[in-house]
């Protein structure tokens, strides 16, 4: 089974940007997609984005569409999120999943494995 391990999260002020990285253990990402999702305290996960790992497919949730980019880079079996033009209340905790095969992307409860997460904060 594949593992993920999530790196890049931080301190921001609003406005600022970050890049969060989820690298695939094992010599190659055998999944189908992999999406990123974030939790603050007391809210329910929320999808954020997802790319297609075997196309150039990707999805936005809604409240990040225009600011935040996901992209990858097969050759290091890692994926990016561009997290642009941050706001206060998107301060959370933001996960990386993995998925072995065709699922709704938007749903959380269709992958297969996650990353351990990683922190942002947005505060001036």
């Amino acid at each position: 089974q594949e593992q993920l391990v999530q790196s890049g999260g931080g301190w921001v002020q609003p406005g600022g940007s970050l890049r969060l990285s989820c690298v695939a253990s094992g010599d190659t990402f055998n999944g189908y997609a992999m999406g990123w999702f974030r939790q603050a305290p007391g809210k329910e996960r929320e999808f954020v984005a997802a790319v297609w790992w075997s196309a150039d497919l990707h999805y936005y949730g809604d409240s990040v569409t225009g600011r935040f980019k996901i992209c990858k880079d097969n050759d290091k079996n890692t994926g990016y999120l561009q997290v642009n033009s941050l706001r206060p209340q998107e301060t959370a905790v933001y996960y990386c999943d993995g998925a072995e095969s065709e699922i709704n992307v938007r749903d959380g409860e269709r992958y297969d494995y996650w990353g351990q997460g990683t922190q942002v904060t947005v505060s001036s």
